[in-house]
């Protein structure tokens, strides 16, 4: 993997962790940390040897969004349409990756740094974990976190976030489906582990069929919906590894 300035990539067994490295800056997502995890998922997106990734952070914050220092030195409609189109095409690559992604969330995750635990397949918080969508709060409409926000939790709540700018507890993220599973924070890092763990045991061709699959048919009519994903089954049986998996569960042995 390529050497990073802003992110840390670590391999993990079968999967790969990558750090946001900004603590200083709340893991603000600066264009050049933007730049990084792009590349870096990018890289992974092609190892086959993979099961997931995790995305986690240093320091006491997962990700306060956007680096508004930076936002603000670079005041001009032009720098801030490639700024959303850059962030876009990041949020768009961890959907599109072949692998589940796992956010790994602890203390604040505001506006974009909750559209990235929010556009994540799957996510741990540790239990003092918050969330907020907050650009309401300077003026700003969270516009480009609310398309993820609202593909994870219902309109009303979604809009009431974005609307008010209020912090919800890691155990209203987990009860609106914002995250999986909320844990002590001592426990954060193993838990995410142990989900990476879990994935990871299973068929590398079924996780990666199950995941081309889930997506694409959530924004289509239900008979091509179920055309769509019949197909993706037939593939998956086809394979292997499946008629191992299948032979081995038909034709096992009763206990005792």
């Amino acid at each position: 993997m390529t050497e990073f300035e802003h992110i840390i990539v670590t391999p993990e067994q079968q999967w790969l962790e990558i750090t946001l490295d900004r603590a200083a800056s709340f893991n603000a997502l600066s264009q050049q940390m933007m730049a990084e995890l792009q590349l870096a998922l990018d890289q992974a997106s092609l190892m086959d040897s993979l099961t997931c990734i995790i995305i986690k952070a240093q320091g006491k914050a997962f990700c306060a969004g956007h680096d508004l220092k930076q936002m603000q030195a670079n005041n001009n409609a032009d720098y801030y349409q490639n700024l959303f189109d850059q962030c876009s095409q990041l949020m768009q690559t961890i959907v599109q990756c072949p692998i589940p992604v796992i956010a790994q969330v602890q203390g604040v995750a505001t506006a974009a740094g909750c559209q990235l635990v929010a556009t994540c397949d799957l996510a741990v918080a540790s239990e003092n974990a918050r969330f907020a969508v907050s650009g309401i709060n300077i003026g700003l409409f969270c516009s480009t976190p609310a398309v993820a926000l609202s593909r994870n939790i219902p309109p009303k709540k979604a809009m009431e976030l974005l609307l008010t700018g209020e912090f919800i507890s890691a155990t209203e993220a987990q009860q609106q489906g914002l995250v999986n599973r909320v844990v002590a924070a001592q426990d954060l890092t193993q838990a995410s582990r142990d989900l990476a763990a879990i994935i990871s045991s299973k068929a590398k061709v079924a996780v990666r069929t199950g995941k081309a699959m889930f997506y694409p048919q959530l924004n289509m009519a239900l008979p091509q919906a179920y055309q769509f994903a019949a197909e993706h089954m037939v593939c998956n049986l086809m394979t292997p590894e499946t008629q191992q998996g299948l032979d081995a569960f038909v034709n096992k042995k009763p206990k005792g």
